[in-house]
This record gives C-alpha cells, sequence and structure tokens, in this order.
C-alpha cells in the first residue's frame, strides 16, 4: 500500500508543478514544446543509453518476460483491431496501443517495485523488453507513417538508426552485449543529462494539462475508454492468467508479473504523441485515466496476491 501512493504521490507532485508553470506562464508558449523535444532528442536517448548499458541482459530470458510479452501483445492487439476496423489511422492506432500495454515501469515501476515487491530488479524485464523492443518498433512506425511513404527501400530499413530514442536503446544493448566497460568520463555527463528525462516528461505532460478540457469527451472518448479498459484491466488480467495458467507461476513470482503488468501507462508516451503530432489528446487522457484507475487495481492486486 505504501509503495503504490509514494509512488503515485511523486508524480503527481511533480506534474502539478508543471501545470502551475503552465497556468503561470513562466516557460514562455514554446515551454511544453521545448521540454517534449529536450526529452525525445536528448534526454530519454542518454536515460536510455546508461540504463541499458549497465542491465544484466539474461533477465531477457524468464518466465517473467515471456508473460510480459504476451500480455502486452495482447492488450495491443486488440487496439489495433478496432483501430483498423474503425477506420483511425496508423499513427493514432499506434499511440492507442503503446498507451494499452506499455506500462510505466521506470519513474513509477521501480519504486512500487521497491516496496510493494521488496526488490527493484524485478521490475527489469518488463522495462528491458518495453526499451530494447517495444519502443524502437513503435517510433519505427510513426516514423514511417509520418514520412508518407517516401524514400527508398533502403532508407526505410534504416529508419531505427536515425531515430534517437531507437539510438539510445539500441547502443546501451550493444555496449551491454560486449561488455564493454564505459569510461566514467563519458558515463558521468551522459548519465547527468538522462536524468533530465523523467522531470521534462512530467513537467511537459503537466503543462499540457493547463487550459485541457476535462478527459473522456471529444472525439477521443472511445479510443481513450478502450485504452484505459485494456490498460487498466485487459493486461493485468491476461498476464495473471498466463502466469498462473500457462507457466504455473505462485506466490511472490506471479504478484510480480501482475503488479507490473497493472502499472498505468507511461508519461514518456505523451512525449512520442507530441514530438509526432498524432493522437495527443488520446495520449494525454489515457496516461490520465489509467493512472487514476490504476491505484484501486495495484491495491487491490497487493492484497489479494500479496
Amino acid at each position: 500500500m505504501q509503495g503504490v501512493l509514494t509512488g503515485f504521490a511523486v508524480i503527481a507532485v511533480v506534474i502539478g508543478v508543471g501545470y502551475v508553470l503552465g497556468l503561470r506562464g513562466h516557460l514562455g508558449p514554446q515551454g511544453r514544446e521545448v521540454l517534449t523535444r529536450l526529452a525525445f532528442h536528448v534526454a530519454s536517448p542518454a536515460l536510455l543509453f546508461t540504463t541499458l548499458a549497465t542491465a544484466d541482459l539474461s533477465v531477457v530470458f524468464s518466465a517473467r518476460l515471456l508473460v510480459t510479452a504476451l500480455s502486452t501483445v495482447a492488450v495491443a492487439g486488440a487496439f489495433v483491431a478496432v483501430g483498423v476496423a474503425r477506420g483511425w489511422g496508423v499513427g493514432r492506432t499506434t499511440i492507442g496501443a503503446l498507451c494499452s500495454g506499455y506500462v510505466n515501469s521506470g519513474n513509477l515501476g521501480i519504486p512500487i517495485a521497491v516496496y510493494v515487491l521488496g526488490d527493484a530488479s524485478l521490475v527489469a524485464p518488463v522495462l528491458l523488453f518495453q526499451l530494447v523492443l517495444v519502443t524502437p518498433v513503435a517510433v519505427t512506425i510513426l516514423d514511417l507513417s509520418r514520412g508518407g511513404g517516401e524514400g527508398t527501400l533502403w532508407r526505410r530499413l534504416l529508419t531505427p538508426l536515425r531515430n534517437p530514442i531507437a539510438l539510445g536503446s539500441l547502443a546501451g544493448v550493444a555496449v551491454a552485449a560486449s561488455g564493454l566497460r564505459v569510461p566514467d568520463a563519458v558515463m558521468d555527463p551522459v548519465t547527468l543529462i538522462g536524468n533530465m528525462s523523467v522531470p521534462a516528461v512530467l513537467l511537459a505532460f503537466g503543462i499540457g494539462l493547463c487550459g485541457s478540457t476535462m478527459p473522456l469527451r471529444g472525439v477521443e472518448r472511445r479510443p481513450v475508454l478502450l485504452a484505459v479498459a485494456l490498460k487498466a484491466v485487459g493486461q493485468p488480467a491476461v498476464a495473471w492468467a498466463l502466469a498462473s495458467g500457462v507457466f504455473g507461476l505462485r506466490g511472490p513470482q506471479l504478484l510480480d508479473v501482475v503488479v507490473t503488468s497493472a502499472l498505468p501507462a507511461a508519461q514518456n508516451l505523451y512525449t512520442y504523441a507530441s514530438t509526432y503530432g498524432v493522437g495527443e489528446r488520446l495520449a494525454r487522457d489515457a496516461i490520465l485515466v489509467s493512472t487514476v484507475v490504476s491505484v484501486p487495481v495495484l491495491v487491490g492486486v497487493a492484497a489479494v496476491l500479496g
């Protein structure tokens, strides 16, 4: 209980600061855009690199990762199916699929793993899966959908190598796989820059809330409701069914995968939506509503399985 409330309280305070900054106009009319670009092009790639460069990649070969991957694919696939049927477009559907299955494993998942699960490393499988596979694939799709189909096949294949988020992730994995140790003179400034990522994302999110209409209204109401339902209820339910029924996980291991699957949509998805100029309202509302809904869900999961 304490871990859930502590994690959410930290996020709420920083978002609140961003809201006040936007309300008073301290960062000017372009404040949100500047923070978003800073996070996407500089701070987030640095954070991904430092996180993955020192990670134990052996955690990817675990039942926890399989549960995470399958539950993510299941809920994201459900949103994509509806998005295709409803004609929501590639970019918008991609953002909605991310909001349905991309959990807040960093700034919320880590403190909850510490206070609820007792070990921060338990969130590593979902963190690595999202950083190594989901993020590069998603931003590549967004890149290609924005490009209007221009360019040669070779240029399309090299799309991930032109995206800072994908580059940061791939470079970190390459360093971890090689076993090389990055000198402190290089790693320390990159770490310092990466530490700006989470605050910048949360502040930009808070500024984006300023002057916005209430969530669950307008044309994005149905996509938001679908994404929130899949994220807050669908993904933890699928994770529980797979973990207990297919992989035979019990006790702390079962609690681990269900808690991480019940985490709300990550705030950095709003950064992606803003950067590509697609599904911004969808991302903002889905993140906000899923964060609120996930509180009782996480408390319930911890009470039942803990």
